[in-house]
């Protein structure tokens, strides 16, 4: 929908040198030996001998043990209900396994207080928007990138592109050394194309050639598992959008910081000259319609791109800056995006976050899945989010690295609410298009027509149309997934209860009831 104005890979470990506090630990789940009447050693002929009174006093103490046995039986049932709770359990308080789960074993049990932990995040959600930092420093973080992208556009051309001196030898290939290409195969097979003409395409201006370049004109920015894929491959299929080569190419969040994934730790930068080759096949496209080369207007062609880790993704922060104590992210993603092209479009596809994240959880390659393992996970979470809740702000603990490398699951980018405001502080809402994969899976031609009008495409011939509707669905479950079945009635009442107050200020924020999820 579009927004009303408004004024504002899972990694399992668990790294307890953060400063991330435990709740008190029960170790009361011992078990009380059992004894038989034959540990005593009584024969019938002794009992005959023994006096009235030890046979009272045997028999009072028998039946104290096995009283002392029920009690311990029944306790151990009672603690072993957070694996597999019957429907009509309680789930407050809930039974969370500490970190010791992670490393392939059940350890003691910790409490959290559901109802505690919501009334904590309801009233911490209501916190100041965060200062904007101002235009200077945010070029300073990377001042080749703004060396590069020039501060106005080519008039005209609805895609922001302009000409950029080339000054490679003549005959050198102009796309050795892109990283994309080492680590893309698909990329690679596109430049072996765009080599062969690449020089027709240069344009000679006072003795120095010039090639055009681009950045996308929308940005498909997330989230995980809510369809982004699906509409990518979609409005590829549109004759005047031109996304990038490939999805996901991850550059304003981590590849331009040297990362690929997190775990591996630093690789190598891809400087923004990497990134722009992703959009030169747009670039040519464009250029012909400029130059009068081809028929139609090229000038109205689109350029795209989709990473779902956009939205959400600061970590590279913390990774860069390990001496500096900060409790939140100085900069974010779309204070780059914003400084380098402020009439960017953004599309955000949201989804119910407890099926999200259950969701995620299957995405992800792993031994042993299952729903009792995806509850098991979702409580440790828990308790991760409440400890980090006792010491930080809410909005730290949703950036915060130490907790999202620690949760076994991706509790906070179900948290959307909490990033929205953040895009919302420095783009304005007419900018923002926020979608429901609900909304797009049970009507796909309403939402495809609202996200052509968002970024003012031309309507497409009944056949191109029909083509895009019966497109098979892009990254659906596997097969093995699928068996799996829906997660356990406790774990989604869990999560729910858990999501609320996130659901009901972004429902507000967006002015859409829809966004309470509480029909789903």
């Amino acid at each position: 929908m579009s927004l009303p104005r408004c004024k504002h890979g899972s990694q399992t470990q668990a790294d307890h040198t953060y400063s991330l506090h435990w709740l008190p630990l029960d170790t009361s789940n011992g078990k009380t030996p059992q004894r038989t009447l034959c540990d005593f050693g009584l024969s019938v002929t002794n009992v005959r001998s023994i006096s009235k009174g030890k046979v009272v006093s045997f028999l009072m103490g028998l039946t104290l043990m096995f009283l002392i046995m029920a009690s311990h039986i029944l306790t151990w049932d009672r603690k072993r209900l957070f694996l597999t709770p019957p429907p009509h359990q309680p789930v407050r308080p809930v039974a969370v396994p500490n970190s010791t789960v992670a490393a392939g074993y059940l350890s003691e049990n910790v409490l959290i207080n559901m109802e505690l932990l919501v009334k904590i995040i309801g009233s911490k959600l209501e916190y100041k928007p965060r200062k904007v930092p101002e235009e200077k420093d945010v070029i300073g973080t990377n001042s080749h990138l703004f060396s590069v992208v020039p501060r106005h556009f080519l008039p005209g051309i609805k895609s922001p592109c302009w000409y950029e001196e080339f000054s490679v030898e003549p005959g050198a290939d102009p796309y050795e050394g892109n990283h994309y290409t080492l680590r893309t195969k698909s990329f690679k097979a596109v430049c072996d194309l765009l080599r062969a003409d690449f020089h027709k395409h240069l344009h000679p201006r006072g003795g120095k050639l010039f090639r055009l370049r681009c950045l996308p004109f929308f940005y498909i920015v997330g989230q995980p598992k809510c369809g982004t894929t699906d509409l990518f491959y979609r409005l590829r299929l549109h004759p005047e959008v031109k996304f990038n080569t490939i999805k996901e190419p991850h550059w304003w969040t981590r590849k331009r910081f040297g990362y690929i994934r997190f775990k591996d730790g630093y690789q190598e930068n891809f400087p923004v000259q990497d990134y722009l080759d992703l959009f030169d096949l747009a670039a040519h496209n464009i250029e012909e319609g400029t130059s009068g080369n081809s028929s139609g207007d090229h000038r109205a062609l689109i350029t795209g791109e989709a990473s779902a880790s956009t939205m959400w993704d600061n970590q590279a922060w913390s990774y860069l800056h390990k001496d500096q104590d900060e409790p939140e992210p100085p900069f974010l993603a779309q204070d780059v995006i914003h400084t380098v092209q402020p009439g960017a479009k953004i599309i955000i596809m949201l989804r119910d976050p407890v099926e999200r994240l259950y969701s995620d959880y299957l995405y992800f390659k792993m031994a042993n899945k299952s729903t009792e393992d995806f509850h098991q996970k979702v409580v440790e979470s828990l308790q991760l989010f409440q400890s980090c809740l006792s010491e930080r702000s809410l909005r730290s603990c949703a950036y915060n690295t130490s907790l999202c490398n620690a949760m076994p699951v991706r509790l906070n980018l179900g948290m959307y609410v909490v990033f929205l405001l953040d895009w919302l502080a420095v783009f304005h809402s007419e900018q923002i298009l926020v979608l429901r994969l609900e909304d797009y899976a049970s009507n796909l031609q309403m939402t495809i027509h609202k996200v052509f009008d968002f970024l003012a495409l031309s309507p497409l011939s009944e056949q191109r149309e029909a083509a895009l509707y019966q497109r098979p669905k892009s990254n659906a479950r596997r097969r093995a997934d699928r068996i799996l079945g829906h997660m356990l009635p406790a774990t989604s009442e869990l999560l729910r209860e858990f999501y609320q107050p996130f659901n009901h200020k972004l429902a507000g924020v967006l002015d859409n009831k829809d966004f309470h999820w509480s029909n789903t």
